[in-house]
């Protein structure tokens, strides 16, 4: 059996013909260039506005960059690719964007699951909410964000190149998808990965189920709130951030769970593209149509740089 390691692999991407991949490398430019308007909208936002300096915002601002680094790992190489029919990725491309793109989507859980305490402490425990969230715990919690999705992507990424590969090296995907590259093992030597991947994947589930706690409650807090105004003001500060976590979590368990068929279908299709485009694009919608804050701060800072009186 031909080890092929040294020589790289082909990406099959969504289709043969190029006429059908032009179309979907264009379909997937104008949703790259959403995500990457939405989120720098973001990011200049909740930098520029002094009004937008708690650590939700702080928190919202390292998810909108880490959401810009999630989409920028895998689409814009199968954009050029497309338009530029080929296919080919080196064995050393193909690794860093193993490792980019899972540490990117589990930093993405990570600060998902930090950003829900910032929620619990603000609701349940408000009076203590400013010493609790001060600026060190902030900041400790974004770096253990970037730790922890480091520290994944390492694991996956060298349990996943340190077995050897058999038969045609194609890649049914429009990225190096762990899946996929596990499928082209030799006999056994896969079981390494896939006990990374379980142990990494108990972890997620942990993030998984404290978020749910925390939102258990959150809500119960909520609900004990005797005005109307109140109730409202808390879950609108709530639903965002639990929509994003709903929206990245299903999108996942779709991907994880899809059958890997060795040509894509349409359904294929529409779950790559909600597992890895969706989120980056959706977030930055979900926060600035649900937050009051965001959507004042954002006029504020275009009247302020483009004399936007429209706005």
């Amino acid at each position: 059996m031909e080890n092929f390691s040294t020589t790289g692999f082909i990406l099959m991407g969504f289709s043969a013909n190029t006429e059908l991949d032009s179309f979907y490398a264009s379909l997937f430019l104008v949703l790259y260039l959403l995500a990457l308007i939405g989120n720098i909208v973001i990011i200049t936002t909740t930098s520029m506005d002094d009004s937008l300096n708690s650590p939700m915002y702080f928190f919202l601002k390292h998810l909108s960059f880490l959401d810009l680094c999630y989409i920028s790992v895998t689409v814009p190489r199968f954009i050029y690719d497309s338009y530029m029919h080929r296919g080919n990725i080196s064995l050393w491309e193909c690794i860093v964007q193993c490792f980019a793109f899972v540490s990117c989507a589990s930093a993405e859980l990570c600060i998902l699951t930090v950003m829900s305490y910032d929620r619990y402490v603000a609701i349940c425990l408000p009076l203590r909410y400013d010493i609790i969230m001060d600026v060190r715990t902030c900041v400790h919690g974004v770096v253990g964000v970037w730790v922890g999705g480091a520290i994944s992507g390492v694991m996956h990424t060298a349990a996943t190149f340190s077995i050897h590969f058999c038969g045609p090296r194609i890649i049914h995907q429009f990225f190096c998808d762990v899946p996929q590259l596990v499928k082209l093992s030799c006999n056994m030597e896969f079981i390494g990965e896939v006990s990374v991947a379980l142990f990494l994947a108990l972890l997620a589930s942990l993030c998984i189920l404290f978020i749910g706690f925390s939102y258990m409650h959150i809500f119960s807090s909520v609900l004990r709130i005797s005005s109307a105004e109140g109730r409202a003001k808390a879950f609108s500060t709530c639903l965002p951030h639990l929509v994003v976590v709903l929206l990245f979590i299903s999108t996942g368990t779709f991907e994880f769970l899809k059958p890997h068929s060795e040509s894509p279908t349409v359904s294929d299709i529409l779950l790559t593209i909600l597992y890895t485009v969706v989120p980056p694009i959706f977030n930055p919608v979900i926060y600035s149509l649900r937050n009051k804050a965001i959507k004042l701060a954002v006029k504020k800072v275009f009247k302020k740089r483009y004399g936007c009186h429209f706005c």
